[in-house]
């Protein structure tokens, strides 16, 4: 146990490595940063901008209700949701197919290296990506929604970070698994952003009967961050069948990858 466990932490250790030397490690956390300081920005100085615009009746005044600073940050999430997650995927989109068909994957795993350690080292890689980007850039929002609109309480902010960060994760989790069961990089990065936007819109479009997809936990952090959920129970089962659909594909990526050729 103590030799498989130390293996995984070495796998994990060079998965970092190669993250700092692309410099995902960095561009990544500053895109969401960025994201997460244009959000309060942009929607502060929205009259401004409008009447900047130059197609605007002269003598019109413009008068847009302020926003509170929770509605801001939910509006941060949706940006996340959306720009964030393309980021992320694409990051992510190559992370096991790329180094299967460089053969990358042939010389690590025939050496003393468990094929679950090399998917679960990947994966935590992608979720400590993940995770950092999402904290980093929300903690910015989070500061800037405080100088311009307000305060916001801080139980409402780590709620909806630990529950957008959840959606996050599975997402990841989906990458990777889409990532070892096609060769092509594009093809896993398009099948998670359908499989994601899928289970969003079902659980958007029937949310007392597919409240329970993971589509819905983006929603719930919206709720977080601006009152509290609605609706405690249903978001149980949605938290119960993330984690199992995630573990379920963790367990099939190993399983692919086990049955793939590179390990032939």
């Amino acid at each position: 146990m103590t030799s498989s466990f130390t293996r995984l932490l070495v796998m994990v250790q060079k998965e970092l490595l190669e993250l700092v030397r692309s410099l995902k490690l960095l561009w990544v956390p500053l895109v969401f940063v960025l994201l997460g300081v244009m959000q309060p920005a942009s929607m502060y100085y929205m009259p401004l901008i409008l009447e900047k615009a130059g197609n605007i009746t002269e003598g019109a005044v413009i008068e847009i209700p302020q926003p509170l600073g929770s509605e801001v940050l939910a509006q941060t999430l949706q940006q996340f949701g959306t720009l964030g997650l393309l980021v992320l995927v694409l990051v992510g989109m190559s992370s096991v197919s790329g180094e299967r068909n460089s053969g990358a994957a042939s010389l690590i795993l025939v050496k003393p290296i468990a094929v679950f350690s090399f998917t679960a080292s990947k994966w935590t890689a992608l979720l400590l990506l993940a995770w950092g980007s999402l904290s980093a850039g929300y903690l910015a929002s989070w500061y800037y929604t405080g100088l311009l609109f307000g305060d916001v309480q801080a139980s409402k902010v780590l709620g909806s970070l630990l529950v957008f960060g959840l959606w996050l994760s599975f997402a990841m989790t989906l990458t990777l698994f889409f990532s070892t069961l096609l060769r092509s990089s594009a093809a896993a990065a398009f099948s998670t952003l359908g499989t994601a936007a899928a289970l969003s819109l079902l659980a958007g479009l029937l949310p007392k009967k597919l409240g329970w997809l993971p589509g819905s936990l983006s929603s719930f952090a919206y709720q977080t961050a601006v009152s509290d959920i609605a609706n405690v129970s249903l978001f149980g089962w949605a938290l119960a069948c993330t984690f199992t659909l995630m573990a379920a594909a963790l367990t099939g990526a190993s399983w692919l990858l086990r049955r793939s050729s590179a390990i032939d």
